[in-house]
């Protein structure tokens, strides 16, 4: 499997992804069009190809065939597993910290209070 953060570094492969969030199954053909016609990008089918190929590769890509049609969607299960490698951190210590503050609160609710003289 290849590298997702080397697939994203392309700007080319990012708008690929953008139009197959927008709209998933569409061929090479319609990625084309959609390319050429929304974001101005000239690049051949065979470059345009060229990039679906990596990002399948990377696991950000899923292609189907039906006949002599391949039809490409976005696979967004890496790019979940790669924000996890921060997100848990990040969830376990905010989770840790908020249960602390939560514990502190209810120590503090149920201790009597002194008044000042």
């Amino acid at each position: 499997m290849g590298d997702p953060f080397r697939a994203l570094a392309d700007p080319t492969r990012r708008l690929i992804l953008d139009e197959l969030a927008r709209r998933d199954d569409q061929t090479l053909f319609e990625i084309c069009g959609r390319l050429a016609s929304v974001h101005g990008v000239a690049s051949t089918r065979q470059a345009i190809s060229q990039h679906l190929d990596v990002l399948e590769n990377a696991g950000l890509v899923v292609t189907r065939r039906e006949g002599r049609w391949k039809f490409h969607r976005l696979d967004p299960a890496p790019l979940e597993t790669m924000l996890d490698r921060w997100r848990s951190p990040i969830t376990a210590e905010r989770t840790a910290t908020e249960a602390a503050a939560a514990a502190l609160e209810t120590h503090d609710a149920h201790q009597p209070r002194e008044h000042l003289r």
